[in-house]
C-alpha cells in the first residue's frame, strides 16, 4: 500500500499540469466576490459625495453670478432664467439648479 501511495504521489509530481484545479477555480472566484463586496458600495458612497460638493459649488457660483448680476444691474434677477438669458450661467448650470431647488 504504501509503495502504492509513493508511486501516485510520483505520478502527481511528474505529471505536466498545465490547467487550475476546480478548488483553485472557485477559490480565486470567492476572493473576486468579497473584493467586489467591499468596493462597490464605496463606489456609490463616492459618487454620492461628488454630486453633492458639486452642487454646493453650483449653489456657490449661483450666488456670486447672482451678485454680479445685481452689481452690474443695478437690481436682482426675477428668475434663473434671466441670469442664462443674459449670460451670467449656461443653460446647464440653470437645470441643474432648478433639479436642486425641487
Amino acid at each position: 500500500m504504501r509503495h502504492t501511495i509513493k508511486k501516485y504521489l510520483k505520478k502527481l509530481k511528474s505529471s505536466d499540469r498545465r490547467g487550475f484545479t476546480l478548488l483553485e477555480m472557485i477559490i480565486v472566484l470567492f476572493v473576486i466576490a468579497v473584493l467586489l463586496l467591499l468596493v462597490i458600495p464605496n463606489i456609490a458612497q463616492q459618487r454620492d459625495n461628488i454630486r453633492s460638493q458639486g452642487d454646493e459649488a453650483l449653489l456657490t457660483t449661483y450666488e456670486t453670478q447672482a451678485s454680479l448680476f445685481l452689481t452690474n444691474e443695478g437690481r436682482e434677477a426675477n428668475s434663473i432664467q434671466e441670469l442664462v438669458e443674459t449670460g451670467y450661467l449656461s443653460q446647464d448650470q440653470a437645470d441643474r439648479l432648478n433639479e436642486i431647488q425641487r
